[in-house]
């Protein structure tokens, strides 16, 4: 089944520009995501009765075009490959034009809120959703990112309430401002990275102390966020 539904743009979505950023696609596609789980029955709303709860694995983004403020955005996303342990969701984000401006593809795994443990995707979960053969990227998505060895730059930020969700975690969309914090001045004014991806290895708290370091690595730009003492690599992004 393919799920679509229409998003207005506000202020906070673009940059100086005018043009749609990363975090507010993302944000976008968290949400259509979310309707469709709502649908499917296996929503916010459904987890005290189910005891199940979808965690996000894993981002990647490609932007093609980026609409301009004062456009209605059209998504549409369909669920696929949904495996005994994870799955994935993919996106299509088109401008007021019709035309496809950016493609997405997600990774999942679901959760058992009783145990915090990885819970099998039965086929009857997989049926609510009717899942799509359809894939956004011909290549394999989401391959592994090296971390670098050396780093450039080095952001320290302590977890604050406002960046916790339903999950009792930070949530994911903060990783990607994290990132963008640990980038060199001159990135962060002068680049548009119209390529993302966020791969989330271990949940960041409330009050914990994180540490984003920078790196340049075959022309693509790393992020990997630590734990305080870095013996803990909680996620790894990478823009391009």
């Amino acid at each position: 089944m393919i799920f679509e539904h229409d998003f207005e743009m506000g202020i906070k979505d673009v940059g100086k520009d005018g043009l749609l950023e990363n975090r507010a696609i993302l944000e976008m596609l968290e949400d259509i995501g979310a309707y469709h789980s709502d649908l499917a029955g296996y929503g916010i709303n459904d987890i005290p009765e189910k005891k199940i709860v979808w965690i996000l694995l894993g981002w990647k983004l490609k932007v093609i075009k980026r609409p301009k403020y004062g456009q209605t955005i059209h998504i549409k996303t369909w669920g696929r490959d949904m495996l005994k342990a994870f799955t994935y969701r993919d996106f299509e984000l088109y401008d007021s034009e019709k035309n496809l401006c950016a493609i997405a593809t997600s990774k999942w795994t679901l959760i058992n809120t009783d145990t915090n443990r990885v819970t099998r995707i039965t086929d009857e979960i997989a049926g609510s959703y009717k899942v799509e053969d359809k894939k956004v990227f011909n290549d394999e998505p989401m391959g592994k990112i090296q971390v670098p060895t050396t780093f450039s730059n080095i952001v320290d930020y302590k977890v604050n309430r406002r960046d916790i969700d339903i999950n009792g975690h930070m949530h994911n969309l903060y990783y990607l401002d994290l990132a963008i914090e640990a980038l060199p001045e001159e990135l962060y004014k002068n680049v548009f990275y119209n390529n993302v991806e966020i791969q989330y290895k271990k949940e960041i708290k409330m009050g914990e102390v994180v540490k984003c370091k920078y790196s340049l690595q075959d022309g693509k730009n790393i992020v990997v966020i630590y734990n305080q003492d870095e013996t803990i690599i909680h996620a790894v992004v990478e823009l391009f």
